[in-house]
C-alpha cells in the first residue's frame, strides 16, 4: 500500500477523497488530475478490465481493487475506500466522494469543507454538476438539463458530494445492499438523526456520461427504475418513492386510459369513438410533454421524458422479477470507456 499519509506537507490534512470507478479511461485521468490539491486520494476499482489501476497509481492514487467474488455496487465500493482513507488518514474529518467520469471544479473543496465546518448541523454538501460535453449528443443535453436541482437544505445530496466523517460513521456509512441510488437512502439515515445535507449554488464539477445511442439512454432510464424501485421497496425513501409513482402514473395510467376509452368509445360510436379515444390520450401526454418542456429543455425534452418513463418501468418490472427469482441487485451498465470497455 502507498504511503499516502507521508506525502500529506503543505495540504489540508482534514479532508480525503474517495474516488470509484470502473473501466472510465481517460475520464479517471482527468478526474484524477482535476483532485491533485487534496492530501489523500484514495480510487476504489470495481473490476476494470482497462488500465484504470494502472493510471490510478501513476498519479498518486492509493488503489483498492474490490474482491471480484463479491458483486459489485457503488456503495461497497465507497465504503471501501472510506476504510482504506482512515487506515491511510485518520485524522481526516472531511471526505469528499467523487465518481471516476468526474472532475472537480478548482477551489470547490476548499469551499465545501469551509462550509460544512462552520455549520455543525451539516452532514453533507454538494455544489451544481454540468456535463462536460452537453452539445456532443441529445443524450448528453438531457442529462445536463438533470443536474438542475433545488438550492439550499434538501432530501439528498448526490453522489458527488462531501460528507462530515463524525456523521457519516455515526450511521455506518452506505449500504451495501443497496446495488445503486444508496445516496438518498444514506441522507435519510442523516436527516432522521436531525442533521442536514445542503446544495450550494457553487459549481462542483463536470461529469462525463459519454452518451451517443438511445441504447444507452435507454439502459440508464432502464437502471434507474431498477434502483429507485429497490430503495423504494426496502427503505421507503421519500424521493424513491415519488420517483416510482411517476414512473407509474406516466405509463400504466395512461394505457388503461386508452384501453378505456378505447373500449367505451367504441362501443358507443364505433371507430370513430376508438378514434377519439385514442386522441383525447394522445393529447393529454402531448400537453404533459409540454409542460415539463417548459421548465427548461423544450417540448423534445418533454416527450423524451415521457418515453423514459418505460424504460424506467422495465426496470421496476425488472426488480420484482429478481426478487421473486431470488436474485440480488446487480450491476448495470450503460456505457463504454474511452478505451471501448464497458463502463
Amino acid at each position: 500500500m502507498q504511503d499516502v499519509a507521508a506525502n500529506l506537507d503543505g495540504k489540508d490534512q482534514r479532508m480525503g477523497i474517495v474516488v470509484i470507478g470502473r473501466n472510465e479511461g481517460e475520464r479517471l485521468i482527468r478526474c484524477l488530475k482535476s483532485l491533485q490539491a487534496a492530501p489523500a486520494i484514495v480510487y476504489v476499482d470495481s473490476g476494470s478490465t482497462d488500465e484504470s489501476v494502472k493510471a490510478a497509481r501513476e498519479l498518486g492514487a492509493d488503489v483498492v481493487d474490490l474482491d471480484m467474488s463479491i458483486p459489485f455496487c457503488a456503495a461497497r465500493a465507497r465504503n471501501e475506500g472510506f476504510a482504506r482513507l482512515m487506515r491511510i488518514a485518520p485524522e481526516t474529518k472531511y471526505v469528499q466522494f467523487v465518481d471516476g467520469d468526474c472532475e472537480l471544479t478548482e477551489g470547490w473543496l476548499d469551499l465545501a469543507m469551509k462550509r460544512l465546518a462552520n455549520n455543525s448541523e451539516l452532514s453533507a454538501v454538494c455544489g451544481q454538476l454540468r456535463e462536460r460535453f452537453p452539445q456532443a449528443s441529445i443524450y448528453n443535453h438531457f442529462c445536463d438539463l438533470e443536474w438542475d436541482e433545488p438550492l439550499g437544505i434538501t432530501d439528498s445530496v448526490g453522489g458527488i458530494a462531501m460528507y462530515r466523517i463524525e456523521h457519516f460513521q455515526a450511521v455506518g456509512g452506505f449500504d451495501n445492499s443497496v446495488a445503486a441510488g444508496e445516496e438518498p437512502e444514506l441522507c435519510q439515515r442523516l436527516r432522521q438523526r436531525g442533521w442536514k445535507v445542503e446544495r450550494l449554488a457553487d459549481h462542483m464539477g463536470r461529469h462525463d456520461v459519454a452518451m451517443t445511442r438511445f441504447g444507452q439512454w435507454w439502459r440508464r432510464q432502464f437502471r434507474s427504475g431498477y434502483n429507485y424501485m429497490d430503495v423504494a421497496e426496502r427503505f421507503g425513501v421519500g424521493r424513491s418513492n415519488k420517483f416510482t409513482f411517476s414512473t407509474r402514473l406516466w405509463t400504466v395510467g395512461p394505457a388503461l386510459a386508452l384501453a378505456l376509452f378505447v373500449i367505451a368509445g367504441g362501443l358507443a360510436f364505433g371507430w370513430r369513438g376508438v378514434i377519439g379515444g385514442t386522441i383525447l390520450v394522445a393529447g393529454l401526454l402531448l400537453l404533459q410533454a409540454f409542460r415539463i418542456g417548459l421548465r427548461g429543455g423544450g417540448i423534445v425534452y418533454g416527450l423524451m421524458t415521457l418515453i423514459s418513463k418505460w424504460g424506467q418501468l422495465f426496470g421496476q418490472m425488472a426488480y420484482h422479477r429478481d426478487q421473486r427469482q431470488g436474485r440480488v441487485g446487480r450491476l448495470i451498465e450503460y456505457k463504454r470507456s474511452s478505451a471501448g470497455m464497458a463502463a
